[in-house]
């Protein structure tokens, strides 16, 4: 049974009529589910009340939703409301109601402070009773009464003995103290090992809670520790289960090169593919020509991992589990077995390999006149990377020899074509958020040696603008047949948060009327391009904008500024993408594809938390590596940006290495500091000593806690702000920056005999 399914059956239980609220596993037996599949019942669940459709009432006891719960007076108690719970770093935390989850509606949250927090963590489904409605700097105020659901029980930290006891202190701040987990020892445990631990009690303000220890993962500072406690704390998968091999390995045996009947064969047309140097897959390659009436022929071909991965399989079971791939600085994560994603499915230059090709045919100015979709088979004439094209662009004539005519050309091509697309989308509101991606690099030992920011360049542009093209064109083809499928959608900003946004750029000195209109907002973008306020601006945009996500819904992307997006051209590590493939697949065989609004919601909603966890857990363990990093070298200097301030002090963020750190307010010891909220600074008493968002300091590192993921800067000297850039972009020869379209900030490396830095395939760029 899948998932919607599962929670349709539950729904149907719950909602009939005499129905008495009954416990999870209760609902198991109604639904004849066998013991081992009783967790996905509860599962189910729980997703149904996030999704506001379900509660809880006393005794875990499961019932519908009535109106007044969503409004906050449940006929358990008034005032008291069932939400999820997120913990902020200090120590506070907020709730979102379960009907405001289903809403997708965040300004109802309620503020939750450190000591009302019970012993919730993270992720907990709780009861919490309103203690004020009324307006403040957090929203209303409310307390903890209840854990109705726990997210996890296992948590990953450092192990320590105290006074004959074994402790636990879990990374993060998802507690505050120690944890006690029994005997010195447990599992061969020794002090620093980093281990996984079970909940038994949940710590609270009055008692320390109690864990256990279920698995050494090794010395915390071990090269590789930290991916593992990664892993687990974010629950990632690892091993592929023996079916999935054994199915992809069968898929492999019976592979031959022919050209089965049913495919056009392109395998004489000029096509090449542009990734990274490290990229093991290459799931889109390019072909572009000019017909006889002077228009452009676009050809994306992406690899058809559909014609490898059918519905129901072991091999779908898998991807559709693990939603995408995940790219940590040292490994990947792949969503199918490498069989499959590095070999099979894999456009590699000179083998025969099944496509699903998009034609688009566009006038000299760029304007797509029409498009054609086909089963293809093709063989990549070139393998190129996104260096080889830089240079490429740079010095042309030195590369004729090198590639040939016919390459040479084609890549001259997809230059001209590529930018008078990029110059269209911006014409009618796209808008290109400037965020750093960072890279860390690592020794062969898996040692962190430094970190970049990593630069976008015009041959991440080319091929970004060939995806978005097919995955519009693929999108509005499916619109146009009325078929329902999986889309990225990235909803329209709130009045309230673009308004909001609009008063914070004012205070920063910058003149906007109103930035509900898109245009205004990309004028706001190039002002501050190559200003000290550049990256607060992009940050507080991209605050303010909802999430994309992927949904059935008939809802456009707002970043890209299309009325009808989808994600197609990364099937080898995108799940969504493979669906799409699956319903193209069908309409190319002349059958309708069969699809269901709730199952595809529920598709998406699962698609889109996964894509979430990935992008935590690459977050979290980046951070982790460069504080590692920074901890054996306490005292060097490095220049920052201030990219937020607070009543407590100024955050940070290096230039060449970019952690972000904070600079207490204490640490200013050559004033006394006051905050000035509205403006967003931190003002001293003499005249003229200030500090606001983009000013330029020279810092050192003076505290590094890895294990809390902490960093604490002290300031050396302020440095002079920078002069606005000339108009019209960034000036020249800024190569450690990273234009990134705000569906992928939503919404990469090379070995040597010294280094090497993350085998993952570059993203940016692949739609």
């Amino acid at each position: 049974m899948d998932a919607a399914t599962l929670e349709q059956a539950i729904l149907e239980i719950v909602q009939r009529p005499g129905y008495q609220p009954v416990k999870p596993r209760v609902i198991a037996r109604k639904l004849n589910v066998p013991k081992e599949e009783v967790a996905e019942v509860k599962k189910a669940i729980k997703r149904l009340i996030r999704n506001g459709k379900l509660t809880y009432e006393a005794s875990h006891r499961v019932r519908s939703v009535r109106p007044a719960d969503i409004g906050g007076d449940t006929p358990r108690k008034p005032g008291r409301i069932v939400g999820t719970f997120r913990r902020a770093q200090g120590g506070y935390g907020f709730v979102r109601p379960a009907g405001a989850v289903a809403a997708g509606d965040r300004s109802v949250d309620i503020y939750i402070p450190t000591e009302k927090t019970h012993d919730a963590a993270t992720g907990d489904t709780v009861v919490v009773r309103v203690r004020s409605r009324g307006r403040s700097p957090q929203g209303p105020r409310g307390e903890i009464v209840e854990i109705l659901q726990r997210e996890t029980y296992r948590f990953v930290g450092t192990y320590f003995e105290r006074t004959g006891t074994g402790f636990a202190l879990v990374d993060g701040t998802v507690f505050a103290r120690p944890v006690p987990v029994g005997d010195p020892g447990a599992k061969n445990a020794r002090e620093g090992d980093k281990v996984v631990l079970e909940m038994v009690r949940f710590p609270t303000a009055f008692h320390d809670g109690e864990g256990v220890i279920v698995e050494v993962l090794g010395p915390s500072g071990k090269p590789g520790v930290d991916t593992m406690s990664t892993i687990h704390e974010f629950g990632l998968p690892e091993a592929f289960p023996e079916d999935a091999l054994d199915e992809a390995r069968r898929q492999g045996e019976s592979f031959d090169e022919s050209v089965p009947p049913g495919r056009l064969d392109l395998t004489d047309l000029a096509v090449i593919t542009i990734d990274p140097a490290e990229a093991r897959d290459f799931d889109d390659a390019i072909s572009l020509e000019v017909n006889e009436k002077g228009n452009w022929v676009l050809g994306v071909h992406i690899a058809d991992v559909a014609s490898f991965v059918c519905p129901g399989t072991a091999l779908d079971r898998e991807a559709r589990q693990r939603g995408t791939s995940v790219y940590l600085p040292d490994r990947v994560l792949p969503m199918l077995p490498e069989a499959i994603s590095n070999s099979l499915a894999s456009l590699q230059p000179g083998k025969v390999r099944y496509a699903k090709t998009v034609f688009m045919e566009f006038t000299p100015e760029g304007l797509r006149i029409d498009a054609a979709f086909h089963n293809s088979v093709i063989r990549s004439r070139k393998r190129m990377t996104y260096e080889e094209v830089d240079d490429y662009l740079a010095q042309p004539q030195h590369w004729q020899k090198r590639l040939g005519k016919q390459v040479h050309e084609l890549i001259g091509r997809m230059h001209t074509l590529a930018m008078t697309l990029r110059r269209r989308r911006f014409e009618r509101g796209a808008l290109e958020l400037v965020l750093p991606e960072v890279r860390v690099d690592l020794d062969r030992s898996g040692r962190v040696i430094g970190a970049t920011v990593v630069a976008s360049t015009e041959s991440h542009q080319i091929i970004e603008e060939f995806m978005l093209a097919a995955n519009e064109a693929v999108a509005e083809m499916l619109h146009a047949k009325g078929v329902p499928f999986l889309r990225r959608v990235h909803g329209t900003p709130s009045d309230r948060k673009m308004q909001a946004l609009t008063e914070f750029v004012a205070e920063l000195g910058l003149k906007v009327t109103s930035l509900r209109n898109r245009f205004e907002l990309q004028e706001l973008l190039a002002a501050v391009r190559g200003r000290p306020e550049e990256r607060a601006v992009n940050y507080a945009l991209l605050r303010s904008m909802q999430r994309a996500i992927y949904s059935p819904q008939e809802e456009g992307h707002y970043a890209l500024a299309s009325e009808c997006y989808c994600h197609f051209t990364s099937p080898i590590r995108r799940y969504p993408d493979l669906t799409v493939h699956r319903t193209l697949a069908a309409i190319l065989a002349g059958r309708r594809p069969a699809a269901d609004l709730v199952e595809l919601a529920a598709l998406g909603e699962h698609c889109s938390d996964r894509e979430q966890r990935a992008e935590a857990a690459e977050r979290e363990l980046t951070k982790v590596k460069l504080l590692a990093y920074l901890a054996e070298r306490i005292g060097e200097e490095m220049d920052v940006v201030v990219t937020g301030v607070e009543s407590f002090g100024l955050f940070a963020q290096g230039i060449d290495l970019p952690a972000e750190g904070l600079l207490h307010v204490d640490s200013l010891v050559d004033d006394y500091y006051s905050y000035d909220r509205a403006a967003h600074t931190l003002a001293g008493r003499k005249a003229g000593n200030q500090f606001r968002l983009g000013d330029m300091l020279r810092v050192a590192v003076s505290r590094v806690d890895p294990m809390r993921r902490e960093l604490d800067f002290r300031l050396v000297e302020r440095r002079a702000r920078k002069a606005k850039a000339p108009a019209g972009g960034a000036a020249k020869g800024r190569g450690k920056r990273t234009s990134r379209t705000a569906k992928t900030a939503k919404d990469t490396a090379a070995r040597s005999p010294k280094s090497r830095t993350t085998k993952k395939k570059s993203r940016r760029g692949k739609g």
